[in-house]
C-alpha cells in the first residue's frame, strides 16, 4: 500500500493513523520514495513551539525545479506542462511541454544571473497570468533567488511596501495586462512604486499588450531580447532543504502586511502530496486552478504541486465573465479539463447568471471539482454540484492558508463522503485541535472552538520575513505548543470540520484576506475623516463585503456625503487595491468603545449583520448611547 496515493476510505484511516502515530517516519517514506534529493537529510524533523522553530529534512540538499521539471524530461518531455489560456478566446492557447519549460526556465534563470541576481537575493514579480509569471518563479528557484510575487491588481503603494520590506533587488513586470475588455498599465504602477524603493537596481519588462511605454535608462530592460541571447541550459543551484524558496505577503489584522517565508524541501513534499490526493490526479488529466499565482493557491496548486507530479496545469489569464459568463465552461470543454479548482466567490457570481451559460458546454470531462479561499455556502455548493458536477463529480471544499503552504482539511474525492459547507477531515499528517477561550482542548464531537494545529507539518511557514517576534505573537502565543489558525471551527457528530470564520479582525472578501487596520488607515487619510472602523457583512457574491463606519471631523460636515463615499473608496483603491473597497459606508457621530479606547467591532459586526437582539451588555462601554444611534442610521 502506498502512503503517497490514498485510494479508499479504509486506506485513508490507516494512513492517517500512521501519520499521527509516527509523523517523522510517515513523511520520510514519502520524501524518500517520490523525490530527487542531491543529499539525504540528517534529521526528518526538529521543532520547538516556544521559539517557534521548525526544520524539516534538515541537512538534505535538492533543487525544487529538478523535481518539478528535469526529472520528468525522459518520460514526459513532450507532455504539456503548462497550458496557457489567454484572456481573449480569439487568441490561441499555448501548450508548453516539459522540454520547452525546461529551456525557458533555464534561459530566464541565466538572464537573472546575467543581471547580477544570485542565491538569496529577493526578486519581486508583478506580472499578469501569462507564462512568464510561472517561468520567472521557477527561474528564481533554479538559481536559489527568493521570489516574492505581488498580485498584479495591487496598487503602487501596496507594491512599494512589499518591495521595501524584503529589499528586492529586481522587479519583473510587463508593459501591461489584459483583464476582460480592459487593459491595465502595469509598468506605470511599477514606476510609481519605485519612486520610493531604493533597493531595486533592475526592472525586466515583458511585452504583453504592446503598449508604448517609457523605459528608465540604466534600470529598465525589455525581457525578450535578453531571453533570446541567453544560454538554454542552467545548472540548478543546490539548496538546503531549509533554504528560503519564497516570500508571500498576506494581510495582517494590524498594520503592515506579513511576509510569510516558505522554505524548499518540506514545502515541495507537502504540496506535491496534497495535490496528488485531493485532486486524485492521474497521468493524462488536465488540471485547472483558476487562481492567480499572486496568491498562495497559485504557488502551491498551479506551479509547484502539479509540476512536482508531472501534471498538465492550466494558467488562465482572463476572468469568468469575459466575453460572457460561459467562459469557464467554454475552457473546460475546449481543453477537456478533468479537475477544476475555483473560489466560492466565482461560483456565486456565475450562479446569478442564466443556466444556459453552463448548459451550452460539454462538461463531461470533469472528474473532481474544488473550492478554495473561504468556506463555501450551502446554496453555492448545491448550484456547483447540480449544474457543473451534474451530481456525479465530488466537490473538495479545501481549507488552508498562506501560512500553512498547502491544504490542511479536505474531502478526498470518491473516498470521503462530502457534506455541503464542511471541509470534512484533516489530511494525513495534520493533527487538529479545537480550543476553548481558557486554552483547554475541546474533545469529542458536536463541539466548536478555535482551530489549532498541534503538530508541525512540512509546509508550515517558517517565519514572517524580518520579524520573527510578530510570527511568534500572531500564531503561537494564543495557545501553548500549538499553531493558532485565527479561525473558529465546529466538529460535527462524525468528526467533520466546518470553518465558521475569522475570530480576529481579518475579513475574507472574495477569498482574499483583508486586514481591517490598513483599510482603516487609508480611510483616515481622507481630510474629512476623523476615525473609522471596518467589519465584514454577508454578501451573496463575495461571501463577505466590507461595511465602514466613519466619523467625519465636523458633525455638521456640509460636503456631499455621496462624494465623500466615492473619495474614500478612491483612496482605498490607490492604497490597497479595488478588492478592498467598501460596499457600505455609514457616517456616524461615534463608535462603541471600551473604557480603554478599543473599538468594539463585535457590536458593529452584529449591527452590520442585522443581528440586533443579541448585542450583549453595552452598559460597560465608554459611550453606550452611540450604539442606538448607529442602529437607527444603519444602511
Amino acid at each position: 500500500m502506498s502512503n503517497y496515493h490514498v485510494k479508499t476510505l479504509e486506506e485513508y484511516f490507516h494512513v492517517y493513523r500512521k501519520s499521527v502515530r509516527n509523523p517523522e517516519l510517515f513523511w520520510e517514506e514519502i520524501a524518500e520514495e517520490h523525490f530527487v534529493w542531491r543529499k539525504k537529510w540528517d534529521t526528518v524533523l526538529s521543532y520547538d513551539f516556544e521559539k517557534p522553530e521548525f526544520k524539516w529534512f534538515e541537512g538534505a540538499q535538492l533543487n525544487i525545479t529538478e523535481n518539478c521539471i528535469d526529472r520528468h524530461l525522459h518520460i514526459r518531455g513532450d507532455k504539456t506542462a503548462i497550458l496557457f489560456e489567454p484572456n481573449s478566446p480569439d487568441e490561441e492557447a499555448e501548450h508548453i511541454s516539459y522540454k520547452e519549460l525546461h529551456k525557458r526556465v533555464c534561459k530566464f534563470a541565466n538572464v537573472l544571473k546575467d543581471q547580477g541576481i544570485k542565491k538569496g537575493d529577493r526578486v519581486c514579480i508583478y506580472l499578469p497570468m501569462i507564462p512568464e509569471l510561472a517561468i520567472s518563479v521557477l527561474a528564481c528557484a533554479r538559481i536559489g533567488a527568493v521570489h516574492s510575487v505581488v498580485f498584479a491588481g495591487f496598487s503602487s503603494t501596496a507594491l512599494a511596501t512589499r518591495i521595501n520590506d524584503c529589499e528586492a533587488k529586481m522587479v519583473v513586470t510587463s508593459d501591461g495586462s489584459y483583464r476582460g475588455a480592459k487593459t491595465i498599465d502595469l509598468k506605470s504602477i511599477v514606476d510609481e512604486a519605485l519612486e520610493n524603493c531604493s533597493s531595486v537596481k533592475t526592472v525586466l519588462v515583458a511585452k504583453r499588450i504592446h503598449s508604448d511605454i517609457q523605459l528608465k535608462e540604466g534600470r529598465d530592460k525589455w525581457l525578450e531580447p535578453l531571453l533570446e541571447e541567453a544560454y538554454q541550459d542552467c545548472v540548478p543551484e543546490i539548496m538546503d532543504a531549509e533554504d528560503p524558496l519564497f516570500i508571500l505577503y498576506t494581510s495582517g489584522s494590524t498594520g503592515s502586511p506579513k511576509g510569510m517565508l516558505h522554505t524548499t524541501g518540506g514545502y515541495m513534499v507537502y504540496t506535491a502530496y496534497t495535490f496528488k490526493n485531493v485532486f486524485n490526479y492521474k497521468e493524462n488529466d488536465v488540471y485547472w486552478c483558476t487562481a492567480d499565482i499572486g496568491w498562495i493557491t497559485g504557488h502551491s496548486y498551479i506551479v509547484y504541486g502539479p509540476l512536482a507530479n508531472g501534471a498538465t496545469t492550466v494558467m488562465f489569464e482572463g476572468v469568468p465573465s469575459y466575453p460572457d459568463f460561459g467562459r469557464f465552461w467554454e475552457v473546460v470543454e475546449k481543453h477537456k479539463i478533468t479537475q477544476f479548482y475555483t473560489a466560492p466567490t466565482a461560483i456565486r457570481a456565475l450562479a446569478k447568471e442564466k443556466l444556459e451559460f453552463v448548459d451550452a458546454y460539454d462538461l463531461s470531462s470533469l472528474k473532481v471539482l474544488g473550492t478554495v479561499g473561504e468556506p463555501i455556502n450551502e446554496e453555492a455548493w448545491h448550484w456547483y454540484n447540480d449544474n457543473v458536477g451534474k451530481k456525479k463529480n465530488p466537490i473538495v471544499d479545501t481549507w488552508w492558508q498562506t501560512e500553512t503552504g498547502g491544504m490542511m482539511i479536505s474531502p478526498l474525492p470518491y473516498i470521503t463522503p462530502t457534506k455541503p459547507t464542511y471541509a470534512a477531515l484533516p489530511l494525513p499528517g495534520i493533527q487538529l485541535a479545537l480550543m476553548d477561550e481558557n486554552g483547554k482542548e475541546v474533545k469529542g464531537n458536536q463541539v466548536d472552538g478555535r482551530l489549532c494545529v498541534k503538530f508541525p507539518w512540512p509546509s508550515i511557514a517558517r517565519t514572517i520575513w524580518g520579524n520573527h517576534q510578530r510570527y511568534k505573537e500572531t500564531y503561537f502565543s494564543a495557545f501553548n505548543n500549538m499553531y493558532f489558525t485565527g479561525d473558529g471551527a465546529l466538529r460535527d457528530e462524525v468528526g467533520y470540520y466546518r470553518i465558521t470564520g475569522r475570530v480576529d479582525d481579518v475579513i475574507i472578501v472574495s477569498g482574499h484576506n483583508l486586514g481591517t487596520a490598513p483599510i482603516e488607515d487609508a480611510i483616515n487619510e481622507h481630510p474629512a475623516v476623523a476615525e473609522s472602523a471596518i467589519v465584514g457583512f454577508p454578501h451573496e457574491v463575495k461571501g463577505n463585503a466590507l461595511y465602514g463606519y466613519v466619523i467625519l471631523k465636523e458633525t455638521g460636515e456640509t460636503r456631499n456625503q455621496d462624494n465623500v463615499r466615492k473619495e474614500i473608496n478612491q483612496i482605498i483603491t490607490e492604497h490597497i487595491g479595488p478588492i478592498a473597497k467598501l460596499d457600505k459606508i455609514q457616517f456616524t457621530e461615534g463608535l462603541p468603545k471600551t473604557r480603554s479606547g478599543k473599538i468594539m467591532r463585535r457590536i458593529l459586526r452584529k449591527i452590520a449583520h442585522d443581528e440586533l437582539n443579541n448585542l450583549g451588555d453595552v452598559s460597560t462601554l465608554l459611550n453606550p448611547e452611540v450604539v442606538q444611534s448607529i442602529i437607527d442610521n444603519r444602511l
